[in-house]
């Protein structure tokens, strides 16, 4: 199949879509605490989602798996587990600093460190990237993203001096800059390992091909993977804080304990009373379940994405950080996360998603000349 560059920039843009998006579901669960919807949606992302459609659409999956390579399964698997860490401290980012600037800062260093890193350890950068002008292109436009989410933090360092703490809690239950910073920081830069699960799966997406798959689904059994690792370093985590918190039976009930106002509060804020103590069950499994399924979507297009970009399909992740970033911070406009902020504070914003937007067309770009546009 012939690589297009323009067809895997729209493939990411969907990708960033649904990464952008996916948060957006759980602001409707009521009652349960985050380690429980945390979780539930995990299921759906990690592991029912990514077996049930490369199943769907690979040859073989399970064959293929068995004949991939013990060390590349295992790197992939130890990377996926690593950005688990990244993961799930993204949600706490969510809670901290709202959709628009926790993404802006955390997607800020997993843009640095998952684009650049798989080039620098297979010993291309030099060649491939500094030695061509494609790659020269494509750096720059890299150089343009980490410009354009600098802008955006600008404009949400504006935004959290501007507002009072009434405004910001209105918006974001338990806002907190510096707890935000430290959470995001540590988010972004562990989240970069998928980048490298990715990349020590090829050998997977290769073998899939072997076995029939078309070139545009190869990439959903390296998912499996991955993902696999990511779960694993999640549900241990959850399941630390459901017995620290006492949280673990709501799974299961259909009513509040009384002690809910304890470690087992909701993080949504939910404002739950002794009288108000019976729990939407099917809402907050289906809204738990949407907002696996969508974020799991972001990868799924992803690497159809990353099928189209050719020899540079490392400048992936500079697109989907981008693309990412600019739907986040078009939802935190919809849900009034930037309400009484200053016009100058939104229009920094602005500048921060037309860089970004003008990032992914310079990539792009470079793509486009390296297979021969």
């Amino acid at each position: 199949m012939v690589s297009n560059p323009i067809l895997g920039v729209f493939f990411h843009w969907l990708g960033g879509l649904a990464s952008g998006s996916f948060y957006v579901p759980y602001r409707g669960v009521r009652k349960w605490s985050w380690e429980v919807y945390w979780l539930v949606g995990g299921f759906f992302s990690w592991i029912i989602a990514p077996w049930i459609l490369a199943s769907l659409n690979t040859s073989a999956l399970l064959a293929t798996l068995g004949e991939a390579p013990v060390e590349s399964i295992l790197w992939a698997y130890f990377w996926g587990a690593m950005w688990g860490l990244g993961g799930l401290t993204f949600g706490l980012t969510m809670r901290y600093l709202g959709l628009s600037l926790g993404m802006a800062v955390a997607l800020g260093y997993c843009a640095v460190f998952g684009t650049l890193m798989p080039p620098i350890f297979h010993g291309e950068f030099m060649s491939k990237v500094l030695g061509t002008n494609s790659g020269l292109i494509i750096l720059l436009g890299v150089a343009v993203c980490l410009c354009g989410i600098a802008i955006a933090g600008l404009a949400g360092r504006s935004k959290e001096k501007e507002m009072t703490d009434e405004q910001k809690k209105a918006t974001i239950k338990e806002f907190s800059f510096r707890k935000g910073i430290l959470v995001a920081t540590f988010s972004g830069v562990m989240s970069a390992s998928f980048a490298y699960g990715l990349d020590a799966a090829t050998p997977i997406a290769e073998i899939s091909m072997r076995h029939g798959t078309f070139p545009l689904w190869a990439g959903l059994p390296k998912l499996c993977v991955v993902l696999l690792g990511g779960f694993t370093t999640n549900f241990i985590w959850c399941a630390i804080l459901n017995f620290r918190n006492r949280t673990g039976y709501q799974y299961f009930s259909r009513t509040l304990r009384a002690d809910a106002a304890g470690g087992g509060a909701p993080s949504n804020g939910s404002g739950t009373t002794a009288g108000d103590a019976r729990v939407p069950m099917l809402r907050n499994y289906s809204l738990s379940a949407l907002a696996g399924v969508v974020w799991y979507m972001q990868f799924f297009f992803y690497t159809m994405g990353e099928s189209q970009m050719g020899q540079y399909k490392f400048s992936s992740w500079t697109i989907h950080m981008a693309s990412i970033i600019i739907f986040s911070s078009l939802w935190g406009i919809g849900l009034k996360e930037w309400s009484g902020t200053r016009l100058s504070t939104r229009r920094t914003l602005f500048a921060g998603l037309a860089t970004l937007i003008l990032s992914t067309a310079i990539v792009g770009y470079g793509n486009y000349l390296a297979v021969g546009g």
